[in-house]
């Protein structure tokens, strides 16, 4: 019989997956690819899909590919090639780049940026990063993003692209296949369903694949991740959501957000000298890049980019199986997180309040949550597998006595501080799309009627964009504040996490004990990617946060008791986009929103 974690994400497999293998040829970030002045319609001739009308694929294979009209447009292709070739243009200038996006005067605002603005160029639209909401139809352009703008298709001259569900019809549209290496990084389980995706696929000259490892107990490659080259600049892209039309607002019923950041090119008499300066986020990100299998040529070109501006980021992974090294298990899941969370300064031994918005649950209990809390302070899993692991019949009774009391101070931070946000069974029946588009919203009700399922952190998900479902996964994590005069500390010890991860086991892992060696070792059944951005932002005082009129007795009122959490999560507005309503009520006599029931 499968456990539960076995089970939950096996709950979630209906991804559209799609890969391709080609002639071996090595490819690099910076491929230089000339680029056409015919750019103002679809992929070939296709429309552009529209706000009002979203053209979805029609789903004729087992990837929802169209092969029939894919050849048609390959044979069109050959045929203009062979009356007008495409002229050579020069590198396109900024202007450019944001012409080629009628939408862009109202929608690509000055991103807020997470380092000094003195250190950044100004040139590139997310030098310093960006965490935006994904775009939705129907609703008005506030700071959002659309996919289209995330890829800039214009002057793009490779996209690495990792995703669990795909709509790849859709997807080509957004994308020119005529200049544009495209490497997909998918999910495959078996070599014969490899080799139906390289079948499929077999008339796209210009797709290449990468298929990670999915041996021994790892069910699902989750991540979601975008390398996307430029001749100027890497756009490194973490998006919620999958590469799927209904993901990226184009329904309305759906909504994600988007960490993103552009690296300039660096000259090339000082690419040696990057290699052995490559910031902590790079390095986290070529580590599983090398992971997942990417090509070495692609991860080496990394190094003709200027990470610098990461520095105060970092990259955090679940990379899939059994790690049992020192520094494999330290590097990636939870322990990852914490450690992490610990090299950024973040490392606090002080409580912290949690606002977790997940898109699944799975089958939870206290011990799993203490150790997302402790990971958020910093700590690097031992602390939680020591209580666990250690009987007290081999410490002293003062030591376990310590031991205990330790835990439970924990497990009550955790009880009062540690929101889950997931929407009830009312929320999705009321949304746009209501219950037939909750499919990807995944929790069961055995998971609820556990007697050991924490029910007291759960908080009802509802989006500030009325009507709107959530495929986000944002951890928000900040000081336990209970007074104005303390909570001059949320700068400093206040960051996020935006990602792929969800709220279960099989996205952050477990430190179980090695059965042969005695040693901790971290079962992660999951491919998962994100970053941590921490907070830190200009303004000093608590008073101006809150509202540029508040007095001292308002803010006071703020934080006050019963409210601290909403203070807490108000501080990330503007900075870093807090997609639902806050705080979130308990269900009380409703339940949670049961995808299969």
């Amino acid at each position: 019989m499968q456990t539960p974690s076995e089970q939950e994400d096996a709950d979630i497999q209906r991804a559209l997956k799609l890969s391709l293998q080609t002639e071996p040829e090595v490819i690099v970030l910076d491929s230089d690819a000339s680029t056409t002045d015919d750019e103002t319609s679809g992929v070939d001739g296709l429309p552009p899909v529209t706000e009002q009308e979203p053209e979805l694929a029609p789903i004729t294979g087992m990837l929802g590919l169209d092969r029939k009209a894919m050849k048609q447009e390959r044979l069109a292709r050959k045929r203009k090639a062979s009356i007008s070739p495409p002229p050579f243009r020069k590198t396109p200038k900024l202007s450019d780049i944001e012409s080629d996006n009628p939408t862009s005067s109202t929608s690509m605002e000055t991103p807020p940026s997470f380092v000094h603005p003195t250190k950044v160029s100004t040139t590139l639209p997310y030098a310093g990063g960006a965490v935006k909401k994904t775009w939705a139809l129907g609703h008005p352009r506030d700071g959002d993003i659309k996919l289209e703008e995330v890829l800039q298709k214009r002057d793009l001259t490779l996209a690495v692209l990792s995703s669990f569900q795909w709509d790849v019809d859709w997807l080509l549209r957004k994308v020119d296949v005529n200049k544009t290496q495209l490497y997909f990084v998918m999910q495959a389980d078996t070599e014969e369903t490899k080799a139906q995706y390289r079948n499929e696929t077999a008339a796209m000259p210009s797709l290449r694949l990468c298929f990670p490892s999915m041996e021994g107990q790892i069910n699902c490659m989750h991540s979601k991740l975008m390398l996307l080259s430029y001749s100027t600049h890497l756009r490194v892209v973490v998006p919620t959501a999958n590469l799927v039309p209904y993901d990226w607002g184009e329904t309305g019923i759906m909504e994600n957000t988007v960490f993103l950041i552009d690296l300039p090119r660096l000259p090339t008499d000082t690419i040696t000298a990057a290699v052995h300066q490559m910031t902590n986020f790079g390095k986290e990100l070529g580590y599983f890049l090398q992971a997942i299998g990417l090509e070495q040529s692609i991860i080496d070109s990394m190094h003709r980019f200027d990470f610098s501006t990461t520095k105060d980021l970092a990259f955090v992974h679940t990379i899939g199986g059994a790690h049992s090294s020192d520094d494999s298990w330290r590097r990636t899941g939870y322990c990852g997180l914490g450690r992490a969370v610990s090299d950024l300064g973040l490392r606090s031994h002080e409580s912290l309040k949690i606002d977790y918005v997940t898109s699944s649950v799975g089958s939870l209990n206290l011990d799993f949550v203490t150790m997302l809390y402790l990971a958020a302070q910093g700590d690097d899993g031992l602390t939680e597998y020591n209580w666990r692991t250690t009987p007290g019949s081999q410490m002293p009774k003062a030591d376990d006595r310590n031991k205990q009391a330790a835990q439970q101070a924990v497990q009550k931070l955790v009880a009062e501080a540690f929101r889950i946000y997931f929407p009830s069974l009312e929320t999705v029946k009321a949304s746009k799309g209501g219950p037939t588009n909750g499919g990807t919203i995944c929790f069961q009700s055995r998971w609820w009627n556990s007697p050991t399922f924490p029910r007291g952190l759960l908080r009802d998900c509802k989006s500030q964009r009325k009507g709107m479902l959530m495929h986000n996964k944002i951890l928000y994590v900040y000081p336990f504040s209970h007074s104005y005069a303390e909570s001059d500390d949320l700068d400093s010890k206040s960051w996020a996490y935006i990602g792929s991860a969800n709220c279960s086991e099989s996205a952050w892992g477990r430190l179980v004990k090695d059965r042969q060696t005695k040693q901790p070792k971290l079962n992660c059944r999951n491919w998962e990617c994100g970053v941590i951005v921490p907070l830190r932002r200009a303004m000093s005082t608590v008073g101006e946060r809150v509202s540029s009129t508040s007095t001292a007795e308002d803010v006071k009122g703020h934080v006050g008791k019963g409210n601290g959490e909403t203070y807490g999560l108000k501080a990330f507005e503007g900075l870093i986009p807090v997609p639902m309503e806050y705080p979130g009520q308990e269900y009380g006599d409703g339940k949670p929103w049961f995808y299969s029931e």
